[in-house]
């Protein structure tokens, strides 16, 4: 899963539209080279952008959670660092911002129109039911993702720019017709060849190893035998146990809870009405003005080739801008509002109709205000118990006396590694916070209450601590002895099919050799590169037929052994086969020689505007500590991709 984002961050072009995947990920600024030792710390500069600290965790942050996502189990800050994904991530977001600062410089700015049009046709931001833009589900959708609508036009902005500039490359490129040539040719050129297969037989097998031959084949492997360092602890829980009664509620207490929540408890006004949304005043009074002359809605809507959105029995606190809502509930029924300024342009809003809201009743909201209750009764009585818990810590207890003192639970935890995970390497189910107590204190230790959130606290207490180790020799006799004996008759194989592949280099005949060893000689000509071959053949076999020159000896690996074969002839590909071929593959390479074109652009554009990152200040961003080996280095030019 890390590889496969290592992999995907070092493609420059893929960093130029990593918005698509994650939004906004940057903070637009200024900054003055002469004020530059001032104020905070920018992680990364980029002309007159710039990220700081803050906005480099909250954005890292989002990275970590997909990552934790595809993994199916928590990623630390830590382990990422480790893999370099933040180092990776720097030269991404450094290149891509260094080009847009560049475009904008250059006058590569798309209209504001060009970004609501598209803000309007993304699917996340439309009402399910009507199918059209939902100005509330546009607010909700920002919220859900801690983003403002300034954020996301302005990463709309950053991808019409990308895009763009990258469409004009692609529109421009393309390649001769020689590159092509020269892939058509080596695609149909046929080869004849020899070759026959060396068995373990024909090497021999190896004998049984002694214990001393293991003792080292545990220490050369010993980075994949050693075991995670396991914690072993105790934790005292102070939430209610199972068997816990509930707290009786009284009547007054219900009622008393009741009139202070009254108004909240209600059912508000709704209204249902049509929304309208164009760009610009000018066009939202001219809506306005054909609604009030009786057209509906939809015909308002399809003449200025707009969606008209529909909202049915829809109460004030739903609506996401406190603009629209005002005007909306203060229109009557049948009523036309005049334009409103909305977040994402003007909007005209119709009155459909009006419901009056109803007062709650004690009976009708009993049961939830009962739960209502019940819950702050129970978050109480738990931190009632965590503050005896910490007085008697403070009288000199230790946690478990303590713990028993208050009635709190203790539970011991199987082991589990720094990373949760337990012995046969499924994860732990329990708070992250847990591991990180865990693995902060030395054995014996005993940490302080610590708040899990929503009304949940414990305290950890470290019972023994499993070192990292190697396995013993008698653990793991058998599946070593296993691997070091594969380990060694690969070698003896390896070595005899390089022997009589010596035989045939020297001039000795290779049907000869393969008779001296019992060997059938497979004889093939006209072999042409393709999945059938591949598959008929193998892959050895074709790739020592067309990795080498003709005369020359080739051995590669086969599916029982090795393979010692020999390029009789080389025949080049037709030209009435290979020209239809031509123009089949030229629009790949194409797309591959625009592609180069843009990576090198942006890798230009990043040194014009010298965008650079500071690895260390990404570091103490995250709140952690460099890597002792590995020391942050000062902020330095993101470097070009040869």
């Amino acid at each position: 899963m890390i590889t496969l984002f290592r992999n995907f961050s070092k493609s420059k072009w893929a960093a130029g539209l990593f918005a698509l995947i994650i939004l906004s990920f940057l903070i637009v600024g200024a900054q003055s080279d002469v004020f530059s030792s001032f104020g905070p710390k920018h992680v990364i500069d980029a002309g007159d952008r710039s990220i700081g600290a803050p906005q480099f965790r909250a954005d890292f942050e989002r990275v970590r959670n997909n990552l934790q996502e595809q993994a199916g189990r928590p990623v630390s800050f830590e382990d990422m660092v480790k893999e370099n994904i933040h180092t990776q991530y720097l030269e991404s977001q450094t290149q891509r911002m260094g080009f847009l600062a560049w475009a904008w410089n250059a006058g590569i700015r798309p209209g504001k129109e060009l970004v609501l049009k598209e803000i309007r046709q993304i699917p996340a931001f439309f009402n399910q039911v009507s199918g059209q833009f939902d100005q509330d589900r546009y607010e909700q959708a920002l919220a859900a993702q801690g983003l403002t609508s300034e954020m996301l036009e302005q990463d709309l902005r950053d991808q019409y720019v990308a895009s763009q500039f990258g469409a004009a490359v692609f529109a421009g490129a393309r390649v001769p017709r020689i590159y092509g040539a020269l892939l058509a040719g080596q695609a149909l050129e046929t080869r004849d060849g020899r070759w026959f297969d060396v068995t373990q037989a024909m090497a021999g097998t190896t004998p049984a190893p002694t214990d001393a031959q293991l003792t080292a084949f545990i220490n050369e492997n010993a980075a994949q035998l050693r075991r995670p360092e396991f914690r072993m602890i105790s934790i005292a829980l102070f939430n209610p146990g199972p068997n816990s009664q509930a707290t009786p509620i009284t009547e007054e207490r219900i009622r008393e809870r009741f009139e202070f929540r009254k108004a909240a408890l209600s059912n508000a006004e709704k209204r249902s009405f049509v929304t309208l949304t164009v760009p610009t005043k000018a066009a939202a009074d001219r809506i306005a003005a054909e609604l009030r002359a009786g057209k509906s809605p939809t015909e308002v809507a399809a003449a200025n080739k707009i969606e008209a959105a529909a909202y049915n029995d829809t109460p004030q606190s739903a609506l996401g801008d406190p603009a629209v809502g005002a005007a909306v509930f203060a229109l009557p029924a049948n009523q036309v509002s005049n334009p409103i300024q909305s977040r994402v342009g003007f909007t005209v809003a119709k009155v459909t109709s009006v419901t009056a809201g109803a007062p709650a009743t004690l009976e009708s909201v009993r049961s939830a205000l009962i739960e209502e209750l019940r819950a702050e009764d129970v978050k109480g009585a738990t931190y009632a118990k965590v503050e005896q818990y910490e007085k008697a810590r403070q009288e000199g207890k230790n946690l478990a006396d303590a713990a028993q003192a208050v009635g709190a639970r203790i539970v011991q935890l199987p082991p589990f590694t720094a990373d949760g995970r337990l012995p046969d390497g499924q994860p732990l189910n329990a708070p992250r916070q847990i591991f990180e107590s865990a693995y902060a204190l030395s054995k014996g230790g005993e940490s302080d209450i610590i708040d899990a959130g929503e009304g949940q606290y414990f305290a950890v207490r470290v019972d023994d601590i499993r070192p990292s180790s190697l396995p013993t020799l008698d653990e793991v006799r058998a599946p070593l002895t296993q691997q070091w004996t594969m380990r060694e008759n690969a070698r003896r194989l390896s070595a005899k099919a390089e022997e009589l592949a010596g035989r045939v280099r020297a001039g000795e005949d290779i049907a000869k050799v393969a008779a001296s060893v019992n060997a059938p000689l497979v004889t093939r000509a006209g072999v042409q590169q393709s999945r059938e071959t591949q598959a008929q053949l193998g892959e050895g076999v074709l790739r020592g037929l067309f990795g080498q020159g003709k005369d020359q000896v080739f051995t590669g690996q086969a599916q029982n052994g090795f393979i010692v074969g020999r390029v009789d002839a080389i025949h080049g590909a037709s030209p009435a086969l290979a020209a239809p071929l031509v123009e089949q593959v030229r629009p790949r390479l194409t797309q591959e020689l625009a592609n180069a074109m843009v990576e090198t652009s942006f890798n230009a554009a990043a040194a014009r505007v010298k965008a650079k990152n500071d690895p260390a200040a990404a570091i103490a961003a995250l709140g952690i500590e460099a890597p002792a080996a590995a020391p942050a280095a000062p902020a330095v030019p993101a470097p070009a991709k040869k």
